[in-house]
């Protein structure tokens, strides 16, 4: 890849896990009444079809990784647990309230934070409270992300025992140098035992997430965690740029200078080699930053152009209905947008109150709508079309004179109404995604918000 296109293209961008992207929600169109609304219009139309997800916010970390820039509370103090639980149980039945009907769960997913922080006995209590008041999809995945380094074997075989079968386990890297510059502490065999542990107890879908760009990261330590990570022989891999956003509050991005960041060519040439040995070693790239090997469902749905992009990631579980739980979460009703309280205080007082805790979110207009899809498309298959007119928006030709650049340096492909990225363009698929995004167009940041996309 030349160093002039990355000079060219290596600009702040979102990752598009929503489109519009949270800081150009018009809050002005938007209330807790219009949420409400938007997700009983949502689950009738859904939920017998297809069913809906939850994503659970576990916010809980006992130490702070300073790579991320999740929202988190940092305490050893367990005796949190119990309360929290209880508070996500009450907003589960505050929906549940809402809905006209007993909801279908297609999909649950334990994020964080650290969700494995949790004691087996109250994740156990959570899990149980939830489906209490729904029932499971015929076809369900349920996942959870895991800490290599307190998931335990009672934690993996509970978990399985209430259905779920897709693991997630934070590696970033192996070099010792790296892992002290991020706080992340974890070695090999750790990783190893938790893998061949889901392994041994049933798991269907393993997966590994690795970081590339991360502080004093070299050449060599990106192809020795990829070799590591082979010989434990992951379903799937995220392989993701790290976004180094020190000016969020609270992520303790100051534990290193600037300078000891891999930048552009070098950088990219982390991500370059590191794919190339993906692709070595039998992985396929089925979407931005992630690899699956051939019998795994995920790169199934890739193939068969049924990957889906949320809040959550990449899911091969579609459902046009995702309710966020707990502090911080943020809900899709593919009509609106609604994010909970960020501070656990201001969420824990909400729920006193008996109100969903949620505080900001955004309708989506026509305008929106259209772009969304043109952007998952993108996301998801690295193509789109717009031969169908209901696909076609008003702003199309201020988006494709971007296109058409993009194109002569060899990023895309534009034939017959559609645009196809190709394997050059890879890369710089969240670019090509900026080119839809004319809420970004309209409104240039004055400050940075989002992390560079190379």
């Amino acid at each position: 890849m030349s160093f002039s296109l990355i000079q060219k293209y290596n600009v702040p961008g979102p990752r598009y896990t929503s489109y519009p992207t949270v800081p150009y929600w018009d809050e002005t169109t938007f209330s807790v009444e219009i949420w409400k609304e938007t997700l009983i219009k949502s689950f009738n139309e859904s939920n017998a079809a297809e069913g809906i997800s939850l994503y659970i916010h576990l916010p809980f970390c006992e130490s702070l990784c300073t790579f991320c820039g999740c929202h988190k509370r940092i305490t050893k103090r367990h005796e949190v647990e119990h309360p929290y639980i209880d508070a996500v149980l009450k907003e589960w039945a505050m929906y549940c309230e809402l809905l006209p009907q007993k909801p279908i769960i297609k999909e649950i997913h334990l994020g964080g934070g650290t969700p494995t922080f949790f004691s087996v006995d109250n994740l156990e209590r959570l899990i149980n409270g939830i489906l209490s008041k729904a029932e499971k999809a015929k076809v369900y995945e349920f996942s959870f992300e895991g800490h290599p380094n307190n998931t335990t074997r009672l934690h993996l075989q509970k978990l399985y025992d209430l259905g779920f079968r897709r693991v997630s386990f934070g590696v970033q890297d192996y070099s010792e140098k790296v892992q002290t510059a991020i706080h992340r502490i974890q070695p090999f065999h750790n990783v190893a035992k938790v893998t061949f542990w889901a392994r041994e107890i049933g798991y269907t879908s393993v997966s590994h997430d690795l970081i590339f760009g991360l502080p004093f990261q070299t050449l060599d330590n990106v192809i020795d965690t990829i070799e590591k990570t082979k010989s434990l022989g992951p379903d799937r891999l995220a392989f993701y740029s790290y976004a180094h956003v020190p000016w969020i509050k609270g992520n303790g991005q100051r534990g290193f200078k600037d300078e000891d960041v891999p930048k552009d060519d070098e950088k990219r040439k982390l991500y370059e080699v590191g794919k190339k040995l993906l692709a070595s070693k039998g992985y396929h790239e089925i979407g931005m930053d992630h690899f699956a090997l051939a019998d795994d469902r995920m790169y199934m749905a890739f193939k068969e152009g049924k990957l889906h992009r949320n809040f959550m990631g990449y899911t091969a579980s579609k459902t046009q209905l995702m309710i966020g739980l707990g502090v911080s979460s943020i809900s899709d009703s593919w009509y609106a947008f609604a994010q909970n309280e960020k501070e656990l205080e201001a969420y824990y007082a909400r729920l006193a109150q008996n109100e969903l805790p949620v505080f900001r979110g955004h309708r989506l207009n026509e305008e929106d709508l259209i772009i969304r899809k043109h952007i998952l498309n993108l996301m998801c298959q690295f193509d789109t079309s717009w031969q169908n007119d209901a696909l076609y928006f008003e702003g199309l030709p201020e988006v494709l004179v971007q296109l058409h650049e993009m194109e002569k340096d060899g990023l895309l492909v534009i034939s017959q109404n559609k645009v196809t990225v190709t394997e050059k363009g890879k890369p710089f698929v969240r670019n090509i995604c900026m080119a839809f995004d004319l809420r970004l167009k309209r409104k240039t940041p004055e400050t940075q918000l989002f992390s560079m996309t190379v």
